[in-house]
């Protein structure tokens, strides 16, 4: 009888460095759970988990790409560490925008109320980043539009984009790093300022 052999993390690894993609679905396939248990263990929310794992493992893989990950052994350490990150991320965010600053509230510190509105010129520039933005969104490959849209304009997870475009999560991720990745070179060659 023979034995099936399992890579380990570091081959793993090694195979995606030479070419191999499928050894990245591989080595997110078998950490995937361990990374999702993690998170939510900490946020308490099934659907905050999952993205927040599908996040980990796009910076995960954005990382390895840049060549910016050293293999010393102990991949799922890392891999939790920056999932920690995210889940401290998400908390500072939360925090944030649960706290009411004074030009929120529609003053400023002056008590001076047309101060802190929104200028004319504030809501035309908002205006045509978005615009931008959406015109760049438009010219992404159909795949990674669809998804792009359905995450930032529909606000869904990326288990439900898989389940909706019938393909598996890792496949759903990908997508999103392309059109990621196509997004930021169209911004740089079209010169586009997006503050």
């Amino acid at each position: 009888m023979r034995q099936t052999v399992v890579p380990s993390d570091k081959e793993l690894l090694e195979r995606y460095r030479a070419g191999d993609s499928n050894a990245i679905s591989g080595l997110i396939e078998r950490h995937r759970k361990r990374v999702r248990d993690y998170v939510y263990m900490m946020v308490k929310d099934s659907d905050l988990a999952d993205d927040i794992s599908q996040e980990t493992f796009i910076k995960v893989v954005r990382v390895i790409d840049e060549d910016r990950y050293t293999d010393n052994g102990k991949f799922l350490s890392w891999v939790l560490r920056i999932a920690h990150n995210r889940v401290l991320d998400y908390f500072r965010a939360s925090r944030t925008q649960n706290t009411i600053g004074e030009s929120e509230a529609g003053y400023d510190i002056l008590g001076n109320h047309s101060l802190a509105e929104d200028n004319v010129e504030d809501k035309m520039v908002a205006s045509q980043i978005e615009a931008d933005v959406r015109r760049l969104v438009e010219q992404l490959p159909d795949e990674q539009r669809e998804v792009v849209q359905m995450r930032y304009y529909e606000g869904l997870s990326f288990k439900e984009i898989a389940d909706k475009t019938d393909v598996s999560i890792n496949t759903a991720l990908g997508r999103m790093r392309y059109a990621l990745i196509n997004l930021r070179k169209m911004i740089k060659d079209n010169q586009i300022i997006l503050a």
